[in-house]
């Protein structure tokens, strides 16, 4: 039986890139296995993709009791298929916080380790394996810490993500630099989006005192283009919360080379909720908070109200 491997809903490039590493992986260690995605990549990932000529994973809408699978890149249940507790769980491969709630019929293999990247992790986990990969698969990996760590830059970053990043990139024989501009700016191109894929491009869900909020985040060298459009996005807000089940829509618009992020405000739950996570006076519809890089470290935790 064929194992699938997938990461998160709206896949982003280490949850688009880290199933095809892994799927890799273990067909070359004796396990059938296919990468699937839970949506279309972003397009960073879709970059990362048509340039290390790797083809796009089949996209599923659930799973059945009768699949292997593999999560990586998550292990929050509210990320992943509606069925994912019925399926054959194998392992977790992540990096994030634990967030409980996966349900398994045998033990199974976890790794989660305090990184910035699930493909540092299986960078590790495969070992002198690794040395076989072609170049797509390296690319991948390399691509995946570059995104996750936003080329260095991110309070997420680790001494272990960057050596394996420049181990890769010497390699692959290329300049991280030159790949990362050229990934930055593909995922600064949302000229094609509507406000309500935008909001949901790089979403997750969290519960918040009692609130079910959709925490967005959008990645950028090109923020101007965002704000341009927070009176639209704004407008859309309630109408994406609705129909995903939420209380409230966060986007936070971060600028990768200001390191900061701008928070759209467009009411007094998102004002109060502002002031109580970051500390910051907020009087107009958009709040800029400076240094603020990570959903995962720093707005995640911070959020409270």
């Amino acid at each position: 039986m064929t194992t699938l491997v997938f990461g998160h809903k709206s896949p982003d490039t280490d949850s688009t890139g880290s199933p095809i590493i892994w799927a890799w992986y273990l067909n070359e260690t004796g396990t059938p296995a296919k990468a699937v995605l839970l949506g279309e990549p972003n397009t960073e990932a879709a970059f990362v993709l048509k340039h290390w000529g790797l083809e796009k994973p089949e996209i599923i809408a659930d799973v059945t009791a009768d699949d292997k699978v593999v999560v990586v890149d998550t292990n929050n249940p509210a990320e992943l298929p509606p069925s994912i507790n019925e399926a054959k769980l194998q392992a977790i491969i992540d990096h994030h916080m634990l967030v409980g709630g996966l349900k398994t019929k045998t033990p199974i293999d976890i790794t989660i380790r305090p990184l910035a990247c699930t493909a540092t992790i299986m960078h590790d986990l495969m070992g002198d394996t690794l040395a076989k990969a072609p170049k797509g698969i390296k690319g991948a990996m390399l691509s995946c810490i570059l995104s996750d760590t936003l080329e260095f830059r991110s309070p997420t970053t680790t001494a272990h993500d960057k050596a394996v990043a420049e181990k890769l990139a010497k390699d692959l024989g290329i300049s991280l630099n030159d790949l990362a501009t050229k990934m930055f700016e593909a995922k600064s191109d949302v000229s094609a989006f509507s406000d309500a894929e935008l909001l949901r491009m790089d979403s997750k869900e969290y519960n918040v005192a009692g609130k079910e909020l959709r925490v967005s985040v959008l990645e950028t060298t090109a923020p101007k283009i965002v704000l341009d459009r927070k009176a639209s996005l704004m407008a859309s807000m309630e109408g994406v919360a609705k129909e995903d089940g939420a209380d409230q829509v966060l986007l936070f618009v971060v600028d990768i080379l200001k390191e900061e992020a701008t928070l759209l405000v467009p009411n007094d739950l998102v004002k109060q909720l502002a002031e109580a996570s970051f500390g910051c006076k907020v009087s107009g519809d958009t709040v800029v908070l400076p240094g603020v890089m990570s959903r995962k470290k720093q707005i995640i935790p911070a959020l409270k109200l």
